[in-house]
């Protein structure tokens, strides 16, 4: 069984740290202590023994499924076929990049008997775990616990990028070469604690050049995502001259070699791959695009969330990605920022999926003019859409943004556009479904009904509320009163549900579809008066939100005014002193030189008992506490 093992193969391993891939000799190794590390468990540490030493180990991502499998496991054993060494605070760690499994497990960990008679007692190596970033040297104890710190000799010669492609040019060796004979570090074996590395990378999608303010002034940053061969990614940022300096020379499904970055702790608000790290690049680092490298963008990869379970996620950090039927688009809008009263583009589309709910995605700049324009041209004929990194915000009750780190893929060639595909042409196109704002179950909506719970008071009273931007709130009140003496819907297109004015002769014009048609729809726009123990409120209620408190459509109840006046009255007064569950939007409207707050209800539920006095009695332990 010892026989298995390369005698002393670690201590090869530590005299030559930056192997040529062709020049490895045969190292068989023991796995113990494997264990899985990272948010999502994707990624594999472990020490490994050649019977007498033992040193803390990275394994590939690359690997994860297949350990994930069993087809390795603790007590198994490796050859290894590519690796580098790492120093970390001027202690080694081994980075296997590439490895082969030789037997999935053994019966015990294997010991060099001749060494344990030598020494009186076996060798041991007390490591410590890497993320926790303290020593991780290789320590040999004897039976009296003198301790001998390994520490072997290495000289390694640290290339920029730079430096990598004058020599290439000098040799006339074609870069594929270079690349096998320089030492390339894997995107996995990097991290904050290192110094000089090179990687070799894809630029797999690159943001826009964008502009800020702060306390400090004005700048541009600009992020790319970036992709090595083993598949692991990760996202870079460059800010002012760095961003100025290489936006241009960054393009997309190309190659290049970078040198001289920091790394960081990835932000969760902002990061959108896979990786507890992120890259910065300065203007002093190095970028040279690789050549004899061919162009092309990999496949972007979705992490899908059904639109009926967004509610979780509204003005949450995470980012989601969506894929849906696209049943409307609207025609391009300008929309003045306050900040700078810059005008951008808008488009808005509205999208479902197999959840049976629709909602609404705000596409901006050039998501909005580009893809926007080619969606409604071909918005007849039902297209499937992905979106990938989208903002999820309460507008409507729940809502989708593009950001400039937002896909868009229109008909994708991906498995869950196909089953979405297969479901619409089946069942779907004769389905009829609601806005995932209008109902929101307790499920997908328990965050926005229960957060931020305030009395009608604290609205009404600080009128300042919503002067800058819209504020949120929810409430549990009672409708009192439902205003008839006024407009209480209006007419409105069947395919975007904007509002049509009516045309000579017959028929409706509709602006935003820049149509005629011979019929519409009444959608409801009514003003209700609600109250709870503090007071009360005048609120603006739309068409889902005021259909689920009417029990009928607007059609409905405008034909029953004026068919039946009495059944009409009736109805009404049968939809008052309910109460419910509201989530309230607060903005501040001009009118006749003056401001005035409004009020208007984005989603409506009915009180579920049962998590209602859950919440209460949260509050009560809160007071109790306090």
């Amino acid at each position: 069984m010892e026989k298995s093992i390369t005698q002393d193969a670690i201590s090869t391993i530590l005299k030559t740290p930056s192997p040529d891939s062709s020049d490895i000799p045969d190292l068989v190794l023991q796995v113990l202590d494997l264990k899985s590390i990272g948010p999502n468990g994707n990624r594999y540490k472990c020490v490994v023994s050649d019977g007498k030493m033992k040193l803390q180990t990275a394994l590939p991502s690359s690997m994860a499924s297949d350990i994930a499998l069993g087809n390795l496991q603790n007590l198994g054993l490796i050859r290894v076929l590519d690796y580098t060494i790492n120093d970390i605070k001027n202690e080694k760690c081994l980075i296997v990049t590439k490895f082969e499994v030789v037997t999935a497990m053994l019966e015990k960990e294997v010991v060099n008997e001749s060494q344990k008679e030598e020494t009186g007692g076996l060798l041991e190596k007390e490591i410590v775990d890497e993320a926790q970033k303290t020593e991780t040297g290789i320590i040999v104890k004897s039976k009296q616990d003198v301790g001998i710190i390994l520490k072997p000799k290495q000289d390694i010669v640290a290339k920029s990028a730079a430096q990598i492609i004058h020599e290439q040019h000098e040799n006339m060796a074609p870069t594929a070469r270079m690349a096998m004979t320089r030492r390339v570090h894997p995107l996995v074996s990097l991290n904050p604690y290192q110094g000089n590395w090179t990687i070799k990378v894809r630029l797999t999608n690159k943001g826009n050049l964008r502009s800020y303010m702060n306390a400090r002034g004005a700048g541009h940053v600009f992020n790319v995502e970036l992709t090595d061969q083993d598949g692991t990614q990760i996202q870079a940022t460059m800010f002012n001259e760095a961003a100025q300096k290489f936006y241009n020379k960054f393009e997309l499904g190309k190659c290049y070699f970078i040198s001289k970055g920091a790394l960081r702790l990835a932000n969760k608000q902002y990061k959108t791959v896979q990786n507890d790290y992120e890259m910065t690049l300065s203007e002093n680092s190095e970028v040279e695009e690789v050549t004899g490298e061919g162009t092309f963008v990999p496949e972007t990869k979705f992490n899908f969330v059904q639109i009926d379970q967004l509610g979780p996620y509204v003005n949450g950090r995470e980012l989601v990605d969506v894929v849906g039927v696209v049943q409307n688009v609207s025609s391009s809008m300008s929309i003045r920022r306050k900040i700078n009263n810059e005008t951008i583009p808008k488009r808005d589309i509205t999208i479902a999926d197999d959840s049976k709910k629709t909602v609404v995605v705000s596409l901006w700049n050039d998501l909005a003019t580009g893809i926007g324009q080619e969606l409604l041209d071909i918005a007849d004929t039902a297209p499937i859409v992905a979106l990938r990194s989208l903002k999820v915000g309460e507008f409507q009750g729940v809502s989708l943004s593009s950001l400039t780190k937002s896909t868009v893929l229109i008909n994708p060639d991906i498995p869950e556009a196909k089953k979405l595909r297969t479901w619409y042409t089946s069942e779907g196109k004769g389905t009829s479904m609601d806005s995932i704002g209008s109902g929101v179950s307790s499920k997908s909506g328990s965050r926005s009904m229960y957060a931020d719970r305030v009395f009608l008071s604290h609205i009404t009273s600080n009128t300042s509320l919503g002067d800058d931007k819209s504020q949120f709130f929810s409430v549990k009140a009672i409708i009192s009163f439902i205003k008839s003496d006024q407009t209480m819907w209006f007419r409105a297109c069947k395919t975007c549900s904007k509002k049509v004015t009516e045309t000579i002769g017959s028929g409706y014009w509709c602006e935003s579809c820049q149509k005629d048609d011979a019929d519409s729809s009444l959608r409801y726009v009514m003003a209700m008066k609600i109250f709870d123990p503090s007071g009360e409120a005048w609120v603006s209620v739309f068409n889902e939100q005021a259909t689920s408190i009417m029990g009928c459509s607007a059609d409905e109840l405008e034909k029953m005014k004026s068919q039946d006046p009495d059944s009409f009255h009736l109805k009404l007064k049968e939809a008052t002193w309910t109460p419910y569950l509201l989530r309230v939007g607060v903005t501040q409207n001009e009118y006749m030189n003056q401001k005035r707050q409004r009020i208007s209800v984005k989603i409506i539920a009915p009180i579920d008992f049962v998590a209602e006095s859950k919440f209460l009695l949260e509050e009560i332990s809160k007071l109790q506490a306090s």
